[in-house]
């Protein structure tokens, strides 16, 4: 047997193993002593609580000379900005065909049930204005509407469509206005079955879809991406905001400085698109007669039971209720999307309803502190504006319009006859 290799336990122990050994146990004892210090030493507290902030007095001003001003608080809002480039979704990408092709379905009464009216009816295009001048919308032939028709300038960038905010999407919106009772009131495949019998609607179906033949789900999406190219155009106020001090009259510069300021008009007309996309009472009075037209009344029963409200609102309901059909909530009563200010010059009349006919009465609306409801938002409070300041005010709102967008009615596709034979 061999013998066995000596292990570290039977080496003898030098004295140069004892320095080493020192010298290890020296070095650990003295990292120990030091994070000991550097928790509980003297300068420790100081490092813990930040030290007092050092105010150094500000010099008095000299004799004649003016103390300097305090800086103005910052906006708890977004500030007005230039509108960002056109928000396409990725399930419904721009091209020009699909825009062209929307162009034309735009204005094809074909796409209602009857024939006799296109979304161009609601929202003409050949004003500048989108939107349709009546207070109350007219309806479906037989109906009325029960709302004043949203221009849809700028609509491309609303999170929230209509009034009370119930479409999600321009494409979900378009559906309403094509299919619903009071508008429309177009079936689906009865519309598709007409868009099969025109030949050119087969063919651009194709080139821009690659349907074979045309689908209701791409008309929508067809008008939709038309839609977001109305766009405000020229705005002076942009102009403004990208230095050009002519652009806006001195009137208007005071308006914004109100709008902005004292008036506060901001606190809900903020950011590019000039709204929250959010939604307020304002307490605005009922339109003149709604309650004693019977088509209106009509229109507003069959609204209440179409939501799902309880009966006792469906009996005793005298007003739009808003946010509430959507939400069901009590707080949401009277509440309605905050529209754009953008290009607002030409789409009176203005609010749910059409109540106001000119910015004159609706900056005087607002200056009163708006109407009378147990719901009205607490933002709105009498302002005490002189007439002039009101009228600095129209002036900012007008410095918002830009080149009115028009565009013509486009001569449509015929039908054609089937070809039996050829099919």
């Amino acid at each position: 047997m061999k013998d066995r290799k000596p292990s570290w336990a039977d080496r003898p122990v030098t004295p140069l193993d004892l320095a080493l050994f020192a010298g290890v146990l020296a070095l650990l004892l003295g990292g120990v002593i030091g994070a000991v210090w550097l928790i509980f030493g003297p300068g420790a507290a100081a490092e813990r609580e930040p030290a007092a902030e050092v105010v150094t007095p500000a010099a008095p001003a000299e004799e004649g000379e003016e103390a300097a001003a305090e800086p103005e608080a910052e906006s708890p809002y977004p500030p007005l900005a230039v509108l960002p480039p056109v928000p396409f979704p990725l399930d419904n990408p721009y091209t020009p065909e699909k825009a062209e092709l929307g162009r034309l379905l735009y204005f094809d009464t074909r796409m209602s049930g009857d024939g006799s009216l296109s979304c161009n009816s609601c929202h003409p295009a050949s004003d500048g204005s989108w939107g349709i001048a009546s207070p109350i919308s007219f309806g479906y032939p037989g109906s009325t509407h029960w709302r004043n028709a949203s221009t849809i300038i700028n609509s491309a960038y609303y999170t929230h469509l209509n009034w009370d905010g119930s479409a999600p999407s321009l494409e979900r919106q378009n559906n309403g206005a094509w299919t619903g009772a009071v508008a429309g009131n177009v079936d689906p495949a009865m519309a598709e079955e007409r868009l099969a019998q025109v030949p050119e609607y087969v063919r651009l179906f194709n080139e821009v879809f690659g349907d074979e033949y045309p689908t209701y789900m791409h008309a929508l999406m067809a008008v939709a991406t038309f839609q977001r190219t109305i766009v405000s155009r020229n705005v002076p106020f942009d102009a403004y905001l990208q230095g050009d001090e002519n652009a806006i009259s001195e009137e208007a510069r005071r308006g914004y400085e109100l709008f902005t300021g004292r008036a506060n008009c901001i606190a809900c007309h903020n950011g590019p698109l000039i709204s929250d996309d959010s939604f307020h009472n304002l307490g605005v009075p009922e339109y003149p007669g709604f309650q004693n037209n019977p088509l209106n009344q009509i229109t507003f029963r069959f609204e209440q039971w179409a939501k799902g409200v309880p009966d006792e609102i469906y009996y005793t309901a005298t007003r739009d209720l808003g946010l509430y059909y959507i939400t069901k909530q009590e707080e949401d009563m009277g509440r309605f999307r905050t529209p754009g200010l953008r290009d607002v010059c030409y789409t009176a009349p203005y609010m749910h309803n059409g109540v106001f006919a000119t910015l004159e009465e609706v900056v005087a609306f607002y200056n009163a502190g708006g109407g009378d409801d147990p719901n009205k938002d607490p933002l709105m409070q009498p302002l005490n504006l002189t007439a002039q300041e009101q009228a600095d005010l129209v002036a900012f709102l007008e410095s918002l319009c830009g080149d009115r967008i028009i565009v013509e009615a486009p001569e449509l596709p015929p039908y054609a006859p089937w070809d039996m034979e050829g099919n």
